[in-house]
């Protein structure tokens, strides 16, 4: 028996935010640890890890194409450096 579940994303299949979205978050790089918390928790899977400056651990990257301005990346954020902020 198998236990737990495994989502699996495929861009194509996935609709885009279009024009609707009330919130969006955005990332402070500054603030941003590199720790990849938001990451699994993004609905969507439209959080990925991205180099930022040369020598630095990647930092959260929010694709906005796919982002549903839900919110829970900046709930999980251990050191507060996502912000939701008015579309």
């Amino acid at each position: 028996m198998e236990e737990g579940a495994v989502i699996k994303h495929d861009l194509k299949k996935s609709p885009k935010t279009g024009q609707w979205r009330y919130m969006k978050p955005e990332v402070d790089k500054d603030k941003c640890i590199g720790c990849s918390t938001c990451v699994p928790f993004c609905p969507e899977a439209s959080i990925e890890m991205k180099k930022w400056k040369e020598g630095q651990k990647d930092k959260a990257d929010i694709d906005y194409e796919f982002c549903k301005g839900c919110g829970v990346c900046a709930e999980v954020c251990p050191v507060k450096a996502i912000l939701m902020k008015k579309n």
